[in-house]
């Protein structure tokens, strides 16, 4: 998942490096689905995919798993989505990595020029300093939050492409009851089964066969 730079505190005395505070090397991308896993948690609350089979008698009841992250992340349509999502990231910390270039050369000038100022001078190239050290801040800021719209979006569009797959594979298939599988990057909410039906591949072809 992505976060944003410490610039609660940027400091100015003495020309502090206050951009080592705010450079976007904090600021990191994985960019597999597990930076989404906390997105997924919904699906902890309510594990059951979906009903399938209604009339299906107790006798032949079977019970089917599926993990939603290894569809997204395996089927084609999913990975096109990801690489989009991160193409977008890849753009935005190249813009922030220029702000954070800008900002260490200003702080270089200043830390030179300081000693030919007055009191009321360095004051000035003070507040003008703070003011885009602030700028950047908000600049981050607004980044991740765009960046955990698209990933909420991305997941919530996904989720229902992925459980209409699963719907039809698990009708095929006469299994009456599916559950969210998880994985090692995401709740894991089946912790034993002996008699399921890991439908997580044939999902997966059905993804792919319907979202092309």
């Amino acid at each position: 998942m992505v976060t944003t730079p410490s610039l609660d505190r940027p400091t100015m005395r003495g020309y502090s490096r206050v951009v080592s505070q705010t450079r976007p090397g904090g600021i990191r991308t994985k960019m597999r689905i597990s930076a989404l896993r906390s997105l997924f948690l919904a699906m902890a609350l309510s594990p059951v995919l979906l009903l399938t089979a209604p009339h299906a008698q107790a006798a032949e009841f079977k019970m089917g798993v599926v993990d939603p992250q290894s569809v997204l992340e395996k089927s084609k349509a999913g990975k096109r989505a990801l690489e989009t999502l991160k193409e977008y990231v890849g753009t935005r910390q190249k813009l922030l990595a220029k702000d954070e270039e800008d900002l260490r050369n200003t702080e270089k000038q200043l830390k030179e020029q300081a000693p030919k100022w007055t009191d009321t001078e360095k004051k000035e190239k003070e507040g003008q300093f703070r003011t885009k050290v602030q700028d950047f801040q908000k600049r981050a800021q607004e980044f991740n939050m765009e960046l955990q719209k698209k990933q909420k979006e991305l997941v919530d569009e996904y989720m229902k492409k992925i459980s209409s797959a699963t719907q039809a594979v698990a009708e095929k298939g006469g299994v009456s009851i599916v559950v969210d599988k998880g994985s090692e990057q995401t709740v894991k909410i089946v912790i034993y089964s002996k008699d399921t039906i890991d439908l997580t591949e044939q999902v997966i072809k059905e993804f792919d066969r319907t979202n092309k």
